[in-house]
């Protein structure tokens, strides 16, 4: 049941217009905090603005496409003007490989696109939102990520390769922002039905989809502060055990472990 223990703090959300980028503004909203949601489409985003607005929530809805420096920056400053500064960028917009093809079949804009929907645009995002945070000395940052990370995939070539990207661009931040008291967290939801899964091949037969309740309440948690502990590391939301990842928090820092590394070669490898 919602708590309002957000009441007071300001998120952002990343294609926040359907799917579960809709769903984590409404759960935040629920929780009290104010949303700024950002998408390409303004009649869905004002849908989801709806929704927020009748848990009370204060939001602001802004089209802006997250591959556009320019876009974001504008669209950051009216989410913080509107609500103020913002506590937690959820970076939520991405895309998918429109063909379940290997490379060299592969659109060759389209792949492309992909790549700076998923990691230019969070890159974007941070650049505009994390000088606040740092200023401030705080604030938290969740990439929507996915298993493609960290497993290779010849079909969905851009998709992995982006989200593989990601994931290692949260590693190279975490030191520095640890530093600052900002916490950067990337957080895979597994296979859970939207629009863009029910348009995947691979998908087509599934029958038991992962929970987008569950997501949101991960999000929420993350929000809390109940996985800061995990700083820099990825949690698989739809698989991992999340309370024994956080009780074991401080052996997986120890370890390195939850990041992502270049695997040996063998036992001669000088990089082992």
């Amino acid at each position: 049941m919602p708590t309002g223990s957000l009441t007071g703090q300001v998120a952002l959300v990343t294609g926040a217009g359907r799917g579960i980028g809709r769903e984590i503004a409404i759960g935040l909203a629920a929780e009290g905090m104010a949303v700024g949601l950002v998408g390409r489409t303004h009649e869905t985003l004002t849908d989801t603005l709806k929704e927020c607005v009748r848990h009370g929530a204060r939001g602001v809805a802004v089209t802006a496409d997250v591959t556009r420096p320019g876009s974001v920056r504008e669209a950051v400053r009216l989410v913080e003007r509107d609500l103020g500064p913002v506590d937690l960028l959820v970076n939520n917009a991405g895309w998918i490989d429109r063909a379940e093809v290997p490379l060299w079949e592969t659109d060759v804009t389209q792949w492309w696109q992909v790549v700076e929907v998923n990691l230019r645009g969070p890159y974007n995002l941070l650049r505009c939102v994390l000088p606040g945070m740092v200023r401030r000395r705080r604030g938290r940052v969740v990439n929507l990520n996915s298993g493609f990370a960290l497993r290779p995939d010849g079909h969905y070539t851009a998709y992995a390769t982006s989200k593989g990207a990601l994931l290692k661009l949260s590693d190279n931040l975490a030191d520095s922002l640890a530093e600052h008291q900002v916490v950067i967290l990337d957080i895979s939801p597994g296979a859970v039905a939207t629009d863009m899964t029910a348009g995947m091949p691979m998908f087509r037969d599934t029958k038991t989809w992962g929970s987008i309740p569950y997501m949101v309440a991960v999000i929420v948690d993350a929000a809390r502060g109940r996985f800061d502990a995990l700083h820099g590391r990825f949690l698989h939301a739809g698989r991992d055990d999340l309370e024994e990842l956080v009780r074991r928090a401080e052996e997986i820092r120890a370890a390195d472990a939850r990041t992502l590394r270049l695997r040996p070669y063998g036992p001669d490898d000088p990089m082992a």
